[in-house]
């Protein structure tokens, strides 16, 4: 697709925008479309999803179906992705017959964990950063020459890991070897487990053009492997750690010739070095801040850049702190919630905080850690922001 024109979103006859993936962040990102004058087809594997709910038009169908991503590519003029774990043959085939952004190739090196290390690692000169010393482990004979210096460590899934999901800590071989089998069979790589004063993100913006946009730095954290909070801007960066992240990551974007919205995850440790530690090819839990806190919300900037459209203002207005709303909440913490009968949390008392702004995914079925929801608390002053936070944790009884 070599042609550069815009995509001017039009209502007769409409201009239609592709979405690979039914979650929450593919209903974001039709919102932000639908606002600025876009029709929206979803192509999901299951007809009840967040996306489907927001869709002007939802194919239900396996990602790999020819049929579904025939009709798909012939509807749309463009189509992006909002989860990591699409095939990347699919948006290949996508290609053939739409601007796809991000491309297969950018989706395919985030989607493998050791694809993704060489690249940083190839981009280390340019970058200034590298990620945590790690090994590949595909069969049990790899152990053997695992460094004790990479111990005690994280054992991931080569593939489809996230949220916490294919990872276990390990201390010793013995663990690292009962942690392996645990996998039943699936290639994984051990990384050293670092230091860490804190965990950020940085959201990068890049349209067909080369023009890269980058926004503020992101504190997050998290608990049991799901992000809990973010927070910006970050309490813990410094300016310099700031700016070698936002400069590093304008350095992956322009390698990887990336169109669209990314997230690229760092640790800051304790001596102020930075390590990267990964990427998503897509709009991010961690940047769902810019909805409310920024000029352009990165949905509409992955809307801009797959429209090649001009790329909005990445000007944050107000200082904010995000809360990930899972369906923990529904149980024990609302008055008599139990597990056969969930309760609503009060989002009437949430809503009346002073900068509440509550975002539903439209599921339906609440269960223990699924993000159901988020909630940002925007203010004059981070002080405020995070006064209407912890008065939120009290409501919805939780540890801040």
């Amino acid at each position: 697709m070599s042609d550069q024109r815009a995509f001017i979103p039009g209502a007769s006859p409409a201009t239609w925008l592709g979405v690979m993936g039914g979650g929450q962040l593919g209903r974001m990102f039709a919102h932000a479309a639908q606002a600025m004058g876009f029709k929206i087809a979803v192509l999901e594997t299951t007809p009840d999803c967040p996306a489907g709910h927001a869709a002007d038009h939802l194919l239900c169908a396996d990602y790999a179906d020819p049929a579904a991503l025939a009709e798909l590519g012939a509807q749309c003029v463009a189509v992006t992705t909002e989860f990591e774990n699409v095939p990347a043959q699919s948006l290949r085939q996508l290609a053939a017959h739409a601007f796809v952004a991000p491309s297969a190739d950018c989706v395919a090196i985030a989607q493998d964990r050791m694809a993704e290390k060489r690249f940083f690692t190839g981009c280390a000169t340019a970058s200034g950063v590298l990620p945590a010393p790690h090994h590949l482990i595909e069969r049990s004979s790899d152990i053997d020459n695992v460094s004790a210096l990479l111990l005690p460590g994280l054992l991931k899934t080569v593939r489809l890991g996230y949220d916490g999901k294919g990872q276990v800590r390990v201390a010793t071989i013995a663990e690292l070897k009962a942690a392996f089998d645990g996998m039943q069979g699936a290639a994984c790589v051990l990384e050293q487990m670092l230091p860490l004063a804190c965990e950020v993100s940085v959201l990068v913006a890049r349209s067909a053009d080369g023009l890269a946009l980058v926004y503020p730095i992101a504190e997050n954290m998290h608990r049991n492997g799901v992000l809990h909070t973010t927070t910006v801007p970050a309490a813990h960066a410094s300016a310099d750690a700031e700016a070698r992240a936002q400069a590093a990551a304008l350095v992956f974007v322009a390698e990887l010739d990336y169109v669209g919205v990314l997230c690229i995850e760092f640790f800051i440790l304790a001596d102020g070095s930075l390590v990267v530690n990964e990427m998503a090819p897509r709009p991010h839990n961690s940047g769902h801040y810019t909805i409310d806190a920024c000029v352009t919300s990165q949905f509409a900037q992955q809307v801009r850049a797959m429209a090649r459209l001009p790329l909005g203002d990445v000007r944050q207005h107000s200082p904010a702190v995000m809360l990930n709303l899972l369906g923990d909440l529904w149980f024990g913490a609302a008055g008599d919630a139990t597990e056969d009968s969930p309760s609503e949390p009060a989002w009437d008392r949430i809503l009346a905080l002073p900068g509440a702004c509550l975002h539903l995914y439209g599921k339906e079925e609440a269960r223990r850690g699924r993000k159901m929801g988020h909630v940002t608390f925007v203010a004059p002053t981070m002080m405020a922001a995070r006064a209407s936070f912890v008065a939120a944790c009290a409501i919805l009884g939780i540890v801040p």
